[in-house]
């Protein structure tokens, strides 16, 4: 296209513009690019560019009131303009005019109609031509604001603020029009480069959280059994699984209340998103944060690239909070804030990110207990426990065992690469004799321990490294007796200090083993971050014990 010689100084950089803007794939650099090529033209003020974007923090807006639609709206996402003393005001996205409502003053119209708009007298402007007051009238002579089309839609608007009268001619407007096409164009292959990006990131974290899952994933992959109770989960789970309410399955360890939360999501419409499952009592309190919320590189020590946390990985899909009641006290307030508001930011960034995640949370602890008592706050409570699920014990369903039995044999058959194995009724019956303070998980290991032992294929099992209560996470699992007869109460001391013995008995016999088999954690049928949890607090009161060290 000829270039007046009038004019060429101002499109001289332009059309560096068009060369530059095709090789750059980062949308942040990109805008930057744009906006900062603008303001090295000697008549340019300021040049701005709004991208159409999902609407957030829509309370703090200038113009909360007058909009009507807050799904998206207009973002201030790149400016830079060239006046002296004044760059730094001038880049600056923040400000009345940082989120503008479709089809709201000048440049919400141009977005919403497609159609530019000119002003080469700036006396004959509209009243509502934003930022002339950070400008100064003296420093805007002309405006022109832009729509940035390509294939059809709208993705924002590019504004300049000249310093001179803007020139009204055929070859001015093919020049910006030409400029703003391809920006658009630029724009549009940067935030699918971003897109893939992103996606590619997210696909490799939940790759690599869904080995970990696989690895980590109990025996049994379905609810097994026909007891009243477990028919009521069934049946609660068929109620709350398509709705996006949030689940507080409680019950003791063991009895499967993973298992629960796998069903509800299995069956509810995020069923094609995965379920992440975060094991509260396994995080440092320091990195809480960083592994709920993902960091960006160099945020701390040992930050080495952007991590997306677990909210982020579980958008659109569902959050399996388990073991929720041991998160402390002082953290409670920042996961209440993201499910209230469904925002965040990672740790070092500025960026509030926004998810759509459905949450699952487990305890086995009473969570109305630690309310009462301070330990656990009541609206995060309440937040949670929109729909509670309660999974009974296994020594209250004992009709389920035989089912159970039956399918961790064929398991472990199959886990162990051995076969012939019977389910005697002598043993059976003694399996439905016991308490079962592990619930299922310690049934599975007896039984996995008796095909180990076993060399003629007739199962025998011996239940008596748990009979004296050890693994019981609730004091009714086996109530003391005094010598005349009557139930004796304990004091909360007294249970205390029976959880102490027992975990150190536990030590002592496993020789200070905590995690594998042969651990103390299996031999008191709790998971090893249950016990190393436990053990912190034991070690906080008793500092000196060397049991416990």
């Amino acid at each position: 296209m000829p270039v007046s010689k009038s004019y060429e100084p101002e499109f001289e950089s332009l059309m560096d513009l068009l060369v530059e803007m095709p090789q750059e794939r980062s949308l942040e650099n990109l805008l930057a690019l744009i906006v900062r090529r603008f303001a090295q033209r000697p008549h340019l003020s300021l040049a701005r560019i709004w991208l159409v974007l999902p609407s957030d923090n829509c309370a703090a807006c200038a113009f909360f009131d007058e909009c009507f639609d807050r799904q998206s709206c207009l973002h201030l996402v790149a400016s830079a303009g060239n006046l002296p003393g004044k760059s730094d005001m001038l880049r600056s996205t923040e400000g009345a005019h940082s989120r503008i409502p479709l089809g709201h003053d000048l440049i919400g119209k141009v977005a919403s109609t497609g159609q530019p708009q000119r002003f080469p007298d700036l006396a004959k402007a509209p009243a509502d031509l934003p930022d002339l007051e950070m400008l100064g009238k003296d420093n805007v002579k002309g405006f022109s604001c832009l729509p940035l089309v390509h294939r059809g839609e709208v993705l924002g608007a590019i504004a300049v603020y000249l310093k001179i009268p803007f020139p009204i001619t055929t070859e001015s407007r093919s020049w910006l029009r030409l400029v703003a096409d391809q920006a658009a164009a630029a724009i549009s292959n940067a935030q699918a480069f971003d897109e893939i990006g992103r996606l590619k990131s997210r696909l490799e974290l939940e790759n690599a959280y869904l080995r970990e899952e696989v690895r980590e994933a109990s025996a049994f992959d379905r609810l097994i059994g026909q007891s009243d109770a477990l028919a009521k989960v069934r049946q609660q789970i068929e109620l709350v699984a398509p709705t996006d309410a949030s689940v507080l399955v409680l019950g003791e360890t063991g009895t499967g209340k993973e298992l629960v939360a796998r069903e509800i999501h299995g069956n509810s419409l995020r069923r094609d998103r995965p379920m992440i499952k975060v094991n509260c009592a396994a995080i440092v309190p320091d990195l809480w944060e960083s592994e709920f919320f993902g960091h960006v590189k160099g945020s701390f020590t040992g930050a080495v690239k952007d991590r997306a946390g677990r909210f982020e990985l579980a958008d659109e899909g569902t959050l399996f909070l388990d073991e929720v009641g041991e998160i402390p006290l002082e953290l409670q307030s920042r996961l209440l804030r993201v499910l209230q508001e469904g925002s965040f930011e990672r740790v070092g960034d500025e960026v509030t990110r926004r998810v759509d995640v459905r949450i699952i949370a487990a305890s086995n602890r009473d969570l109305e207990r630690e309310v009462r008592e301070g330990r656990f706050r009541r609206d995060l409570y309440y937040r949670l426990a929109v729909f509670p699920v309660m999974v009974a014990p296994l020594r209250e369903r004992p009709d389920d065992i035989p089912a159970l039995a039956a399918h961790f044999i064929a398991v472990a058959q199959r886990k162990m690469n051995k076969k012939g194995f019977d389910l005697p009724r002598e043993g059976l019956r003694r399996l439905m004799d016991y308490e079962w303070p592990g619930n299922a998980r310690e049934l599975r290991n007896v039984i996995e321990r008796a095909m180990i032992t076993t060399r003629d294929g007739k199962l025998e099992f011996n239940t008596s490294g748990y009979s004296n209560g050890a693994g019981r996470e609730h004091a009714g699992a086996q109530t003391p007796r005094s010598d005349d007869g009557p139930v004796r109460i304990l004091t909360m001391a007294e249970i205390g200090r029976l959880e102490e013995d027992n975990i150190r008995a536990a030590l002592v016999r496993t020789s200070g083993k905590i995690y594998g088999p042969g651990g103390a954690a299996e031999l008191l049928g709790m998971k090893p971050t249950t016990l190393s949890s436990r053990l912190t607090r034991i070690r906080k009161v008793h500092p000196d014990s060397a049991e416990f060290v």
